[in-house]
């Protein structure tokens, strides 16, 4: 069966032409225009809409497009005129009411033409690059109003005088000023920024510059910093009320710059009431708003704070280099504590925590401490005042804010071996003294160093405390060895010390009373036959006794003194009358040690146990002293002598920094090993460097005594200068 023939269909246009009226476009391009005039006339509600569509819809249809286009346009220009006509007729402040007005209507009737020609702005506009209705009527009206010779200028005066007025206390109205400005900116943002943005900036600028330059003659600091933090916050709700959003940036950089930026340095060295006279009187308000403004220009948080580090290194100067306050060393460290707090409470409510703030407050007091070499000292006498007296009572946590506080400026230290050396002398003094006023207290301040420098740092200090409870067992088992042969005699509480541990020097024994003699030759037994190896030194200068005395009409005391004082004081029970050669014979006490014990005996009110011809502070060596049978006291017990740890004389600060000196060789010389070990080959310069490295976290070594460590390890064979450059240093395995 043969396939049949595929049949292919084809649909013809209608052969037949149809004529259009050829006066079609025209009579039906009158019905729009009528309805284009009507609208504008506000005479909209009698029109077709349906019908007007479809008018316009047949003439797109029938390529009538380009006529319905440019009628629209000569349309819609010739009512804009008579619009622009009518807005400049229009007298004063009525000007800008108009003017909205008739944006309004234009607004509405653009509506009404863009639904009558919606099918022209889909199909024609597009397919002929032509505007849309809509924007094509904003565009006319921006050309045949906004850009009117006669409108322009006169919009952008009323603009900028009504935001003058309400600058200087006007009310204007806002919503008027919004329908506005949100016009100009649904013209494009061009219109907004060039008919009236940048004008507006240039006027601004110009009367910020102007009023910045009257308050800063007329205002102190503060107040005038007060005026710019609320003109700031006036332009930016200005913005949020009538401007564009985009503005805000602008305008407060305008407000930025000539009222802060252009006075920064004015204003942070006002005489009387800049920076500093802020900082002096804790006004964190001020100082808070003074950051907050200044954070908002190019270099003004640099500008706050280099004025506050200059301000704070000087004053910390005059505290560190001011006789009287170096006269009590407990006031000076609290003075530190106190303008500490000081700062850090303004960098805490005023300044944000700024870290840059903090590190220039760090950097400040690490400056200025450091420049009394004896800081130091006082630090560890803070500590020693504190840890005897000043913290009976005293909860847990107010302790440890207190040590913590002393840590912050231990940190600052550069010489904390020097702090360690002294904090070692008056830890000792304190603990064989019974003193101390809490033993937590100690061992917490002892973790502190610990956690900051170091077991080696503290191992001493730990040593310590183990001596004074294995003394406590050594004297209860003495005792029980001892107990039938003790009777009415002196007893003693012997401390026994680890000489490394201990801050002990050499010093001749003084001629103990042959009471004590005995049973100090009794625990010496004792002690040597239960410890082998061992020897034992008395350390006379560190000790205390309690004796009984009886003085005139049989008052008896009891007198707490110095083992020095009690060896004068047992002399008087076989004379009543001795010369200071005399007593030096008899007791052997070094001249500087005897001269201050007869002192508190003879010289201090109230505990002048001995009289001294002829009577005088200073002690002399033809001196006669007496028993004064007529002391009296209120007191059972007298404490005579028992003086806090005050600051060294001359003699003792230099043998301390002597021994301070001493005690760093070995350790730069154990720095220099170690890196040349790691590095084999190294320059003096490179050497210098990494040690100083790795010891400042002790104390800052001295480039010269580095150089003499390293010529010291040459001639021990350490280290060998290179054959051919003599700055280069070998390490010798």
């Amino acid at each position: 069966m043969s396939a049949q023939k595929k049949r292919t269909f084809k649909i013809e246009a209608f052969k037949h032409r149809v004529e259009l009226d050829p006066k079609y476009a025209e009579r039906t391009w009158k019905v729009l225009e009528h309805a284009i005039h009507e609208i504008y006339n506000h005479n909209a509600s009698g029109l077709s809409f349906e019908e007007l569509y479809r008018n316009a819809y047949n003439m797109v249809l029938h390529k009538y497009g380009e006529k319905l286009y440019s009628g629209l346009v000569t349309t819609m220009s010739g009512h804009l005129k008579e619009i622009a006509k009518s807005i400049e007729d229009s007298q004063g402040g009525l000007f800008l009411e108009e003017l909205d007005r008739k944006w309004g209507d234009h607004n509405k009737a653009l509506q009404m033409i863009r639904d009558i020609l919606m099918y022209m702005d889909r199909t024609f506009v597009p397919s002929n690059h032509k505007t849309p209705v809509h924007e094509l009527g904003l565009n006319l009206w921006r050309d045949n109003i906004i850009h009117s010779g006669k409108i322009q200028t006169r919009l952008l005066d009323t603009l900028l005088d009504l935001i003058h007025r309400e600058r200087t206390g006007e009310v204007i109205n806002r919503s008027l000023m919004r329908n506005i400005t949100k016009m100009l900116m649904d013209l494009g943002s061009s219109v907004y920024q060039e008919d009236f943005e940048k004008p507006f900036l240039e006027v601004s600028a110009s009367f910020y510059s102007g009023e910045s330059q009257q308050l800063i003659e007329c205002c102190d600091c503060g107040e005038y910093l007060r005026k710019a933090e609320r003109r700031l916050t006036e332009e930016t709700e200005r913005v949020s009320h009538y401007l564009d959003v985009k503005s805000e940036v602008k305008i407060t950089s305008v407000v930025e710059g000539e009222m802060i930026a252009n006075h920064m340095q004015r204003l942070v060295h006002m005489e009387n009431s800049g920076l500093v006279n802020i900082l002096v009187d804790d006004r964190y308000e001020d100082l808070s708003r003074m950051y907050n403004l200044f954070r908002r220009v190019p270099d003004g948080l640099s500008t706050v704070r280099d004025v506050m580090t200059s301000h704070l290194r000087e004053t910390g100067k005059q505290l560190v280099s001011d006789p009287e306050r170096l006269k009590d060393p407990v006031d000076f460290v609290q003075h530190l504590l106190d303008e500490k707090d000081k700062y850090d409470k303004i960098i805490s409510k005023a300044f944000n925590n700024d870290k840059s703030f903090q590190n220039a407050l760090n950097s400040s007091f690490e400056y200025f401490i450091n420049l009394n070499n004896r800081s130091p000292e006082f630090i560890s006498l803070y500590v020693d005042d504190k840890l005897r007296k000043g913290l009976k009572g005293v909860s847990e946590e107010d302790v440890e804010v207190v040590l913590d506080k002393v840590m912050m400026l231990f940190r600052y230290l550069q010489e904390k071996d020097v702090f360690e050396k002294y904090y070692k002398q008056h830890l000792a003094k304190r603990l064989l003294s019974g003193k101390t006023a809490s033993d937590d207290a100690e061992r917490s301040m002892i973790v502190k160093l610990k956690t900051e420098c170091g077991y080696q740092f503290t191992s001493k200090l730990e040593g310590m405390f183990t001596d004074m409870k294995t003394s406590v067992d050594t004297m209860q088992g003495f005792y029980a060895s001892q107990y039938s042969e003790t009777g009415d005699g002196p007893t003693v509480a012997v401390q026994v010390l680890t000489t490394g541990s201990w801050p002990t020097q050499p010093s001749a024994p003084c001629n103990l009373p042959a009471e004590i003699l005995g049973i100090c030759d009794k625990f010496r037994t004792y002690y040597l036959g239960t410890h082998t190896g061992r020897r034992l030194t008395w350390q006379t200068n560190m000790g205390t006794a309690d004796i009984k005395a009886t003085f005139g009409k049989g008052q008896k005391h009891e007198l707490n003194v110095s083992t020095y004082q009690m060896c004068i004081l047992m002399l008087f029970n076989s004379a009543d009358q001795l010369t200071y050669r005399e007593i030096e014979q008899g007791t052997d006490i070094p001249a500087p040690d005897l001269k201050r014990c007869l002192q508190s005996l003879a010289c201090v009110k109230g505990k002048n146990v001995l009289r001294k011809e002829p009577m005088s502070k200073d002690i002399a060596e033809d001196d006669a002293f007496y028993f004064n049978d007529k002391f009296t006291s209120k007191f059972i017990k007298v404490k005579i002598g028992t003086v806090a740890a005050q600051k060294e004389s001359e003699p003792e600060k230099q043998e301390t920094r002597q021994r301070v000196e001493e005690d760093r060789k070995p350790q730069i010389e154990a720095a220099i090993v170690r890196i040349m070990k790691s590095r084999r080959v190294l320059d003096h310069n490179t050497i210098v460097t990494e040690v100083t490295s790795q010891l400042q976290s002790r104390f800052l070594p001295n480039p010269v005594v580095i150089k003499k460590r390293i010529e010291s390890l040459i001639e021990r064979e350490f280290l060998e200068r290179d054959k051919n450059d003599r700055k280069l240093y070998r390490y010798l395995a």
